[in-house]
């Protein structure tokens, strides 16, 4: 059983605790800056739950807020960590449909590298039963965008071939699953053979290495084409951009669509026209975050699907990697050293992996 066994209500529970988190002080482009703090944290609001931190996954997001490169700037100090899962440890007034000891989800902006945090009720959602911390931490940003590109804005049917690129990171591993349970025949591509092969132990198809000889990304036109008998590809989902994008535009089928996701390496490209013409294709942005924001009955719809398929086991998030808290930066650093299969996560409160 677990300790937490009753709901704490505020008006019983009302002191300050203080408890240990990494924080950003300043904006710097080093993200060693950030330091190990002892802070103080205060009973949660009416509306608010408070959750004991068991995992937080690592995501660019975090870095770009460090670095004063993110679309949204906290109030310094802060903490990074917009993914976490931990247990309840007490609630507000006005929350009764969760308790104490409930096993969540949460999905915040930032503040997750924290052994305790307070968050609103609508941030969290119970842990589907049987998923460990880091991989409850791990799945929601990645799986739900891979949804929504996938099953939302690409309508990848059965038996089409998908091409997944950046298949080595959280968002391709993603799209990589969720495209063999919807049915596709999944084509991968990374820029590292070692990383590639746990991707093809996951379940891709067949996997391409798109790292040239002088260091840039490409080459992968022909393959895809030969592995499709001259086709191309019917979805293309890409975080990536840059010569990647242009390079699918010339292995895509007629009537495709390509997804565009991001830009991690570094420059936006630009559609040609008369490709996107000539082949009827559709060049498709994915905001997932957004989407729901501005449609919450989609996003809610897509949340409910993401869970339903992790009970049923049919995804499976992938964590290569666990850093206690102490070594946060040792976390980033991985992500940012491009070191990451999957996810890499900060465990607090003595839980490891």
């Amino acid at each position: 059983m677990h300790p937490f066994t009753g709901t704490l209500k505020l008006s019983i529970w009302n002191i300050v605790m203080k408890i240990r988190t990494i924080r950003c002080h300043e904006i710097s482009e080093d993200i060693n800056t950030v330091t190990l703090d002892e802070a103080e944290l205060s009973a949660p609001a009416d509306d608010e739950v408070q959750v004991k931190l068991m995992a937080c996954a690592v995501n660019f997001p975090d870095i770009l807020m460090i670095q004063g490169k993110y679309q949204f700037a906290p109030p310094l100090p802060f903490a990074p960590g917009g993914e976490a899962a931990g247990v309840v440890v007490a609630v507000g007034n006005d929350i009764d449909d969760i308790s104490a000891g409930d096993r969540v989800v949460l999905g915040i902006r930032y503040g997750g590298f924290a052994e305790v945090v307070n968050a609103p009720r609508e941030t969290l959602q119970k842990i589907p039963d049987g998923l460990s911390f880091e991989k409850a931490a791990s799945y929601k940003t990645t799986y739900l965008t891979a949804y929504v590109a996938l099953a939302i804005r690409g309508n990848l049917q059965p038996g089409e071939t998908l091409l997944v690129h950046g298949a080595t990171g959280g968002v391709g591993m993603a799209a990589v699953d969720l495209g063999k349970h919807m049915g596709a025949t999944v084509i991968a591509t990374g820029g590292d053979d070692v990383k590639l092969e746990v991707v093809r132990s996951r379940g891709a198809d067949h996997v391409i290495n798109y790292t040239q000889e002088d260091g840039s990304l490409g080459g992968f036109r022909e393959k895809v084409k030969a592995l499709t008998d001259g086709r191309g590809a019917d979805v293309i989902y890409d975080p990536v951009g840059g010569t990647v994008f242009d390079e699918s535009m010339r292995c895509i089928n007629w009537d495709g669509r390509i997804l565009t996701i991001g830009f991690t390496s570094g420059v936006w490209p630009k559609a040609a026209v008369n490709h996107i013409l000539i082949k009827h294709i559709s060049v498709i942005g994915v905001r997932a975050g957004e989407i729901g924001r501005r449609n919450p009955a989609i996003g809610e719809r897509c949340s409910r699907a993401l869970t339903e398929l992790l009970e049923k086991g049919a995804i499976d998030p992938y964590v290569c990697a666990g850093f206690p808290l102490e070594r946060a930066v040792e976390a980033m650093d991985m992500l940012t050293q491009r070191k990451v299969v999957g996810k890499v996560v900060v465990t607090m409160n003595q839980y490891t992996i």
